[in-house]
């Protein structure tokens, strides 16, 4: 008994001489974080192993979530529509765009003569005030999907897309700056107004358009409001509204012949004005002559 003792007095005399050192804490430290580090790393490396758990680090979808809709930047998102162009206050709309539900003298002025016919107006055709030629920029930024040049009815195209079925359209346009692929910001310029033979009345301007799933908008109604709210619209009830319907239908298609022929009987009776206004012009100057040649006579007599 006296010899474990002495054993066990011993040991702990040598475990105090060694806790009195200076380094022995640090050192203890030192090994403890060195172990718990050691089986932190261990840890994470088993439970990431795609071997022991089956996950598939390749997959890029799961069930129910759509990971692989195509991505929309943010900032695309948080844009407003604006009027394709640098100084809003320099322009103006030369015509609007036909609204079915509109008014019938809203309706008229946004029919557009060309080829004998008239034809409601899909967009806004913006002009200057000034008449001269202006930038035309994008009204959100987006991919450009199509560029026509040489079309000299529409006068030239320009289409960009911003979501999956939601793009801007410029019509008649010239000195094009890009092509298909481009991405472009808001803001940046694409080309300058034009000319085009639909709407020759207007002179220089830009044919601008909305349109979802090819149904075009009111682009009116989307000037400072953002994508997600055009994103809401549902265009197949608008497009198939009264399509089932044939009254409606042809209420619809009444609609727009009566203002088609209200504005050309408008145009019928001012161009007959004039043509009075000559003809009385030219019969009041003919008594004038009938007595110059009395005076003539007389005078000779």
């Amino acid at each position: 008994m006296r010899e474990e003792e002495k054993k066990r007095s011993s040991q702990d005399s040598n475990v105090k001489r060694f806790l009195k050192k200076r380094w022995a804490f640090p050192a203890i430290y030192l090994g403890s974080a060195a172990i718990i580090l050691t089986a932190v790393l261990w840890y994470q490396s088993s439970a990431t192993d795609s071997d022991k758990f089956g996950y598939n680090n390749e997959a890029t979808d799961v069930t129910d979530k759509k990971f692989n809709e195509p991505a929309v930047e943010v900032s695309r998102t948080m844009e407003n529509f604006v009027m394709p162009v640098t100084d809003p206050n320099k322009v103006e709309i030369q015509k609007q765009f036909y609204d079915n539900n509109g008014s019938t003298e809203q309706q008229e002025a946004a029919l557009v003569f060309y080829d004998n016919s008239y034809h409601p107006n899909t967009g806004i055709d913006i002009v200057q005030k000034d008449g001269e030629a202006f930038d035309v920029v994008a009204a959100l930024s987006g991919t450009v999907t199509k560029v026509v040049d040489n079309d000299s009815l529409l006068g030239n195209v320009i289409e960009i897309e911003h979501d999956k079925g939601i793009v801007t359209q410029y019509q008649s346009v010239s000195d094009i700056k890009v092509k298909v692929g481009d991405e472009v910001k808001q803001g940046k310029s694409i080309a300058t107004a034009g000319e085009s033979l639909v709407n020759e009345e207007a002179g220089v301007h830009v044919h601008f358009e909305i349109r979802k799933d090819g149904v075009a908008l009111n682009p009116i109604d989307y000037f400072q409001k953002p994508l997600s709210s055009l994103k809401e619209v549902n265009v197949s009830d608008m497009e198939n509204s009264g399509k089932d319907d044939p009254n409606a239908v042809e209420e619809e298609e009444e609609a727009t012949d009566d203002a088609a022929e209200k504005k050309a009987a408008e145009e019928e009776d001012a161009d007959k004005s004039t043509e009075k206004e000559g003809t009385d012009s030219g019969k009041e100057e003919t008594p004038g002559t009938e007595e110059g040649t009395d005076s003539t006579d007389n005078s000779d007599a």
